[in-house]
């Protein structure tokens, strides 16, 4: 699949591969949906990169970089502010999602598991674009809006419906 950003996706767990049917597509389009969402989004090619590991890599992860010890659905590191150098994608930064914690939390809101998968990229790739939802009710909501649009272009349903 062509695209004009650069999405470098890495597979730590197997299982990813064998739950969902055209994993690389489907990161691709939700990372290019959530992109495509955002209002601050840059112009340009930009580089985000994604992992899809387990609980315990995102456990490790979490309690390194946040202080929490426990595995989380997804966790988004942004790049830090650079400038654009001509041909070159700009990083945007990193977004790591945990394997049993999805399938689970998918099992219990009875969605399917690739449109929950869609739905944390999304999340994460506007995370790496300075969204936030942890900095009051407006700024949750607006996240939300967001994500929902994004989803919608890929044909999946509002995910808080």
């Amino acid at each position: 699949m062509s695209t004009p950003h650069d999405i470098d996706i890495t597979v730590e767990d197997e299982r990813w591969e064998t739950a969902i049917p055209d994993l690389e597509s489907l990161v691709i389009r939700a990372v290019e949906a959530g992109l495509a969402a955002a209002p601050e989004s840059p112009d340009g090619p930009v580089e985000v990169s994604v992992m899809l590991t387990d609980d315990a890599t995102v456990q490790e992860l979490n309690r390194t970089w946040r202080n929490k010890d426990k595995p989380t659905n997804v966790l988004s590191f942004p790049a830090a502010p650079q400038p654009r150098h001509a041909g070159a994608a700009l990083p945007l930064g990193d977004v790591v999602l945990a394997y049993e914690t999805l399938v689970r939390e998918s099992a219990e809101q009875s969605k399917p598991l690739q449109n929950h998968l869609a739905h944390l990229l999304v999340h994460g790739t506007l995370h790496c674009l300075g969204q936030d939802h942890e900095n009051g009710e407006a700024e949750a909501e607006a996240m939300e809006a967001l994500e929902v649009a994004a989803l919608a272009t890929l044909g999946i349903p509002d995910p808080y419906a």
